[in-house]
């Protein structure tokens, strides 16, 4: 799976540079109605063998997973993972925070990106317009960790204001949205 990695003032796929995208994306009028098919099937389970994807699409099981090879290595398939069950990892408490920076510095803005790179109870971090310069979602094992982590960010010096909503029930995961052909 592709990680985040920090350069030039932004989170980037590990193998992607502020001047050249991951691996150089397909154009989406490349892409035709079973390379749609195919990530659509992925996306939901990744876990889909070449042959149970021809079943599924309607090509041979070698054309589908030529078509995957090529999906892969244009960077339109980032990697494979595994869902977990948050209960099972000790995470009983998600949290969405609204961070807003002291400044739009340079340095401000890169100094809070390192920050959160540390930071294992951050699992997702979106730079963003509006009131908030970021959203981060975070899951933690209790509110006594989440008070913590509370506690970390407000201490940061970059940090002038921090709003906080517990997600009390989550009702729907999706993937990215995929256009048609």
């Amino acid at each position: 799976m592709v990680g985040l990695a920090y350069a030039s003032g932004h989170l980037l796929p590990c193998d992607a540079s502020p001047s050249e995208p991951a691996q150089g994306y397909i154009p989406m009028h490349d892409i035709d109605a079973h390379d749609l098919k195919i990530l659509t099937l992925l996306q939901a389970n990744g876990r889909l063998g070449n042959q149970e994807l021809s079943e599924l699409v309607g090509l041979s099981a070698s054309q589908c997973s030529r078509r995957r090879m090529a999906l892969e290595q244009a960077g339109l398939i980032l990697g494979y993972h595994a869902r977990l069950a948050p209960q099972a990892m000790n995470t009983q408490v998600v949290a969405m925070v609204e961070v807003s920076l002291v400044n739009h510095a340079r340095g401000t803005s890169e100094g809070f990106e390192r920050f959160v790179l540390e930071e294992a109870a951050v699992i997702d971090v979106y730079k963003t317009t509006g009131e908030a310069d970021y959203s981060l979602k975070v899951a933690v094992a209790g509110l006594a960790e989440l008070n913590g982590l509370m506690g970390r960010l407000t201490a940061n010096t970059m940090i002038s204001h921090l709003k906080t909503a517990v997600v009390l029930e989550r009702f729907k995961e999706a993937g990215v949205a995929i256009g048609s052909a």
